[in-house]
């Protein structure tokens, strides 16, 4: 199954993660660690690791410098943030410094099974309150900043293969997913998020997704388009 490594220095959180892990994935190995440099030298050993689950709080994080520590040492690794942080700011810029989700210690059962399972398949995974809300960063986009009628302008613009990636982006897919979806090259994926992020305002996937809370990408996929080349 999969091989994941909890990362807390709660020895009772690592024990209620590992049920819930044991619940939804049963048959995978589970490695854990108290520390950050324990984990870093865990993950060194063991390179067929499927996802880090990351407490932001445990001793040697210094905050989200531990996460980046993580993410230079081992750049293809998933890490998962998982803690009992709540302030929307510090959320988003956990996703800014690479990790592929964030769950609030707070977070049911079942509904995290999802979120892991949703990691696992690729995708980045953010609690719906916090795609709802906006970015409550104090540094807004334009994305975030854009009145409603200013969005509608925005997504008129966009071809309908842009529109199916936006959908997608917004559900925290990633672009290797998003490719074997819509049956098209990982490039052009790219291709289109850059696309979208300009025609946006937005300097990053974190604000566009943000930008994306409301809106019926049904009734604008019905609409009609200029056929694309």
């Amino acid at each position: 199954m999969y091989q994941v490594l909890i990362a807390d220095d709660h020895p009772l959180f690592r024990e209620a993660i590992a049920r819930v892990i044991d619940d939804g994935f049963p048959g995978s190995t589970l490695l854990e660690a108290s520390d950050l440099d324990t984990a870093l030298a865990m993950a060194g050993r063991h390179d067929d690791l499927d996802l880090v689950l990351l407490d932001l709080n445990m001793p040697g994080m210094q905050g989200l410098g531990g996460l980046v520590r993580l993410r230079n040492l081992f750049p293809t690794l998933p890490a998962v943030i998982v803690s009992a942080e709540e302030e929307k700011r510090v959320i988003l810029q956990t996703i800014t410094y690479g990790a592929v989700g964030f769950i609030t210690k707070s977070t049911p059962r079942k509904q995290m099974i999802q979120a892991l399972e949703q990691v696992l398949a690729g995708s980045i995974y953010l609690p719906a309150d916090i795609i709802r809300a906006g970015s409550g960063a104090g540094e807004e986009s334009t994305a975030a900043r854009r009145e409603p009628e200013d969005l509608s302008d925005v997504l008129a613009t966009l071809t309908r293969k842009q529109l199916q990636v936006f959908e997608r982006m917004s559900r925290g897919d990633s672009n290797k997913v998003i490719a074997y979806q819509l049956n098209i090259a990982e490039s052009t994926v790219k291709a289109h998020v850059s696309a979208i992020l300009r025609k946006l305002g937005a300097t990053n996937r974190v604000q566009a997704i943000l930008s994306a809370g409301d809106i019926d990408f049904a009734a604008y996929l019905r609409a009609p388009k200029v056929p694309e080349r």
